[in-house]
């Protein structure tokens, strides 16, 4: 057996002690209605998690999010084995059948100079196996879940609709589509009828989702990723007006706006991921006496190092690039600490780090004028650091 069937069996096995009547009363008390809450939240861990993959972070959370998404499968495939109904065998058995004679191309038979059969039709695949438990072929668009999220239900809709031929021929009739609904957008918030705005809403959105397909860029992915920007920005909105002693909701917009702008800059500023890392190698663990202050501080800088704030628990703030970590937790401060260096992508980046922290962040202390490329400093906690192009 490989290791990875072992370690399912385990997992089984694990899950099984669970619900047995020496077992964990929660584990015991649920049922598939209970699970369902868990199961959607742990799926979308999983994507938080790819997210953070995407941008240059680490792999492990993503690895331990997939463990707790896979504990939901085996959970449920053991509420229905103590019913008689299958086991965590027939699920997997079930679509490892189902991968097979949907990819006949690769499982097939092949042609005599070994190349593949031609791909059949994935629509027609799909409907003799609706045809074999059913009875009927039903229709093209099953299988897309009516609690999916809107964007990404749309989008699969309309993927689905397009391999038998329902489908605009090109990007520019989808873009005259969405230009066409819009207009009629225009027309319903003139109207000021709110079930003709509610529906001509839907059809822009709809009309969105369908040209994310055929920009092959996912209308839900672009969504989150655009809403985790906006919430970097308002928290550096946030940030800034602590620093200033300016009590949130008491600033004007053009203030807002200004530091909207700014942290708009910075991410223009910052270069893009090189590698995405496997696990972090590294992890530095501070303690400090103001972890409030250390926070507010490092959740500004840490984008300006090309690092991101990780989730972790309340009473501590960690950050990372992906291949090292820094944690700082409460303490009574750490005791001649070493001056940590981090590699800056270039001098131009030094310099823009050095611009943006001279009177701008509280806390931070400036030390010397510094030779071109490399600049050191303090933070709140009087932790010691450096930010040189060239080291490593």
């Amino acid at each position: 057996m490989s290791a990875a069937g072992e370690q399912l069996d385990k997992l089984v096995e694990i899950m099984a002690r669970l619900r047995s009547q020496d077992g964990c009363p929660w584990d015991r008390e649920q049922d598939l209605r209970s699970l369902r809450p868990y199961l959607t939240e742990e799926a979308f861990e999983v994507i938080d998690e790819m997210d953070r993959v995407a941008e240059g972070g680490p792999w492990r959370a993503l690895c331990e999010e997939l463990g707790d998404l896979l504990f939901q499968i085996v959970f449920h495939a053991r509420l229905a084995e103590e019913l008689g109904e299958f086991s965590m065998a027939d699920v997997s058995r079930s679509i490892s059948e189902k991968l097979t004679s949907r990819h006949p191309h690769v499982f097939g038979e092949r042609q005599a100079d070994g190349t593949p059969q031609p791909l059949a039709n994935w629509a027609k695949l799909k409907a003799e196996e609706r045809k074999k438990k059913t009875g009927r072929e039903g229709s093209v668009l099953d299988g897309v879940p009516t609690g999916a999220p809107a964007l990404l239900r749309a989008e699969r809709l309309t993927e689905k609709a397009s391999r038998i031929g329902f489908d605009w021929p090109s990007l520019q009739e989808v873009r005259a589509k969405l230009y066409e609904e819009l207009g009629e957008l225009d027309e319903a918030i003139a109207s000021g009828n709110r079930d003709e705005l509610e529906h001509e809403l839907g059809d822009v959105l709809f009309s969105l989702a369908n040209l994310a397909r055929f920009t092959q860029t996912p209308a839900e992915d672009a969504l989150r990723m655009a809403s985790r920007r906006f919430t970097t920005r308002f928290q550096h909105i946030e940030s800034a007006l602590r620093a200033e002693g300016i009590p949130l909701g008491e600033a004007t917009l053009e203030h807002m706006d200004r530091h909207w702008d700014a942290a708009k800059a910075v991410e223009k500023g910052l270069p893009p991921p090189l590698r995405v890392p496997r696990a972090p190698l590294v992890a530095l663990r501070l303690p400090v006496t103001d972890l409030a202050a250390q926070r507010a501080f490092w959740d500004r800088l840490a984008p300006l190092l090309g690092w991101s704030a990780e989730r972790g628990a309340a009473d501590e703030a960690a950050y990372g690039d992906g291949l090292y970590r820094l944690v700082f937790t409460p303490g009574p401060g750490t005791p001649s600490p070493p001056t940590v260096t981090f590699g800056a992508p270039s001098a131009e980046a030094v310099e823009r780090l050095r611009t943006l922290l001279e009177g701008t962040s509280p806390g931070c202390a400036l030390e010397g004028g510094g030779a071109t490329g490399r600049i050191t400093f303090r933070d709140p906690a009087g932790l010691r650091w450096e930010y040189a192009f060239g080291a490593h």
